[in-house]
């Protein structure tokens, strides 16, 4: 009996599986048919037939269709002379479709059209036609799933579409032997293959595709590894007028900016970007001031390759964003070395024979958890810093921001290297400047930036000198902390604030949002904020679930926590010193191996969950 229904339901399955397989085969039967009524020249798909079935495993019965296990997975029409319109709007409807090959044929004309329609298509092959003009900038947009486009051997112009940066599993891409003008973009993909020869491009070879085979690159206008070095030579001049009068150059962003900001001061004569370009007279008086040129572009740093003003004023530039300092800019310059300006509105009441000690005194500290000072540029109207470029951003933008298909996730080992590495920095600016109150006094996690290791680099630090009182008080971190609202005084323990405040931002990926408000108030919001992450129970309730943390890992995310609870205490008395949460921050490991927590936390009053009081 047992037997008998094993064998009805064993049939069963045999009809339904053949009933779907062939409702599937009629759709993909008419969907091809109708394809190839909009091809010309098709004769050689004279096999595609109403009746057969498309796929034997992984044999096809109609020429040019590629099969798995079965199913219908792909079109190969190579070299057939094909011609006519490729409809993707037809192709859409298979909805198993990966692969589109129309490679060696006579097609002509645009791009075939909306290609996100296909949005499983894993490989595109459009080489060896005659496609020609502009490719839509997003054609690429939402393909997730792609792998290879190879579209060489064409007449395509324009610029090369940045939508491919937007693909993350791109492993190849051939753009060989067409009219693609403008710079590469900077892709990020691992493992990716590429093929550039002989199109209209210029400028440096970006430094993710250097190691590239440099035949990949001939053919056009371009330098940097794997071909020649860049230099101002090596593009001519015809196509150096050009990139000034069409590029956006750093020199155009920034006179805009700088117009901008003056008409909402009509009383003020608006300036343009030549006040960047020329030496100003030397107006100054005093024996220091005949040695100091305004205008000049000055480094700080003798590891770096010199460059000149006007240079740095024509690299392609790019916002990055608008502090309370000022504003940003990523600027490549044609030798492939980018570097971030930092223009600053602020320091108009610093003197310049100040201005200019200070910024060497910056540009003599050399720590790898630092962002170094490369150059400084200053007139009475402007003045520039300009610093390394950091590859993966700031520490903000991981924790709250949205995350590219580039950008990993935060977890607790990450996290714990990431505040050592600010603990060490901290130190090290501690011990190098100790006449300043504070050594960094703007620490906070859009300061905290990363290199291509996620090793930290501290930002924007030891500017309290240069920086206007009034916007000091305003904008830095470190007026918000409790001696400064109510005593409007700040110790060498301030900075110490900041840093417990920076910890419970990492564990907890909550956005102090209160303390960072602008204006020196609020402090009854923070010491709320800060209550409401830290119990009396201790719980790991509090911590950002994206660290994925074991439980051994847990317990050294508790003492983390409390150690920024010592840190943040209201009284400056009875807070930690520098140096011993420097030290505790050292001992910290990324698991705790003895399980020993409840040993650490009974070490007495410093771990107390009163540490922090009411402002009162």
């Amino acid at each position: 009996m047992a037997h008998n229904i094993a064998y009805w339901f064993l049939l069963l399955y045999v009809l339904l599986t053949c009933a779907i397989t062939a409702s599937s085969d009629d759709l993909e039967v008419k969907v091809l048919l109708k394809f190839k009524g909009l091809l010309s020249n098709a004769t050689a798909l004279d096999d595609w037939n109403k009746t057969d079935v498309l796929c034997n495993g992984d044999v096809s019965n109609w020429k040019g269709l590629v099969c798995y296990n079965g199913q219908f997975t792909g079109l190969k029409l190579e070299a057939m002379g094909l011609g006519g319109t490729i409809d993707l709007d037809t192709l859409a409807q298979l909805p198993l479709l990966l692969t589109l090959s129309v490679m060696n044929n006579n097609f002509a004309g645009p791009f075939p059209g909306d290609l996100k329609k296909l949005g499983r298509l894993r490989g595109l092959y459009l080489a060896n036609n005659r496609f020609s003009g502009e490719i839509p900038d997003d054609v690429f947009s939402g393909m997730k799933s792609l792998r290879r486009v190879v579209i060489g051997n064409n007449e395509f112009t324009s610029k090369i579409p940045m939508s491919l940066l937007e693909l993350p599993k791109l492993v190849e891409l051939q753009l060989q032997n067409n009219q693609f003008e403008g710079r590469i973009p900077d892709f990020w993909q691992e493992n990716l293959t590429v093929n550039f020869a002989n199109n209209k491009l210029d400028g440096p070879i970006p430094t993710t595709l250097r190691s590239q085979d440099k035949r990949s690159f001939s053919g056009n206008n371009l330098c940097g590894e794997p071909l020649d070095r860049c230099t101002k030579n090596s593009i001519p001049k015809v196509a150096l007028v050009v990139a000034i009068a069409v590029a956006v150059p750093l020199a155009a962003i920034i006179a805009a900016a700088f117009i901008f900001c003056r008409r909402a001061k009509p009383q003020e004569q608006e300036k343009s970007v030549e006040i960047y370009k020329k030496k100003e007279s030397n107006n100054s008086k005093g024996e220091n001031s005949k040695n100091i040129e305004q205008g000049d572009l000055n480094f700080v740093r003798n590891d770096r390759e010199i460059f000149e003003l006007e240079e740095l004023l024509r690299a392609s530039a790019e916002v990055l964003g608008s502090g309370s300092f000022g504003s940003s800019y990523k600027a490549v310059l044609f030798s492939g070395q980018s570097f971030v300006v930092k223009r600053f509105r602020q320091m108009s009441s610093v003197r310049k024979e100040e201005f200019y000690q200070h910024m060497r005194r910056l540009g003599r500290l050399s720590h790898p958890n630092l962002l170094p000072l490369v150059a400084f540029y200053y007139t009475k109207e402007e003045k520039l810093l300009i610093s390394d470029f950091a590859e993966h951003g700031s520490l903000a933008s991981h924790l709250h921001g949205k995350q590219s298909p580039q950008q990993l996730g935060l977890d607790w080992p990450t996290r714990l290297k990431i505040i050592k590495g600010v603990a060490k920095g901290l130190a090290y600016l501690y011990e190098e400047l100790p006449t300043l109150t504070l050594p960094h006094g703007h620490l906070k996690s859009s300061n905290v930036l990363l290199n291509n290791t996620y090793e930290p680099l501290l930002a924007d630090y030891a500017l309290a000198p240069v920086i206007n009182k009034d916007h000091a008080q305003q904008f830095m971190v470190a007026y918000k902390s409790p001696e400064s609202t109510q005593n409007d005084s700040l110790t060498r323990k301030t900075d110490v604030w900041n840093l417990g405040i920076l910890i419970l931002e990492l564990l907890t990926g909550q956005f102090p949002a209160n303390y960072l408000k602008q204006g020196r108030g609020g402090n009854a919001d923070l010491a709320a904020w800060i209550k409401s992450v830290v119990r009396e129970e201790w719980t790991g309730e509090v911590f950002d679930k994206k660290m994925n943390p074991t439980r051994n890992g847990e317990s050294q995310m508790m003492r983390l926590l409390k150690i920024a609870m010592c840190c943040c205490e209201w009284d400056v008395e009875k807070r930690w010193d520098l140096e011993e949460a420097v030290e505790k921050i050292e001992e910290l490991k990324e698991r705790d191996w003895d399980d020993d927590f409840s040993s650490y936390a009974s070490e007495g009053d410093m771990y107390s969950s009163t540490a922090i009081t009411n402002e009162s």
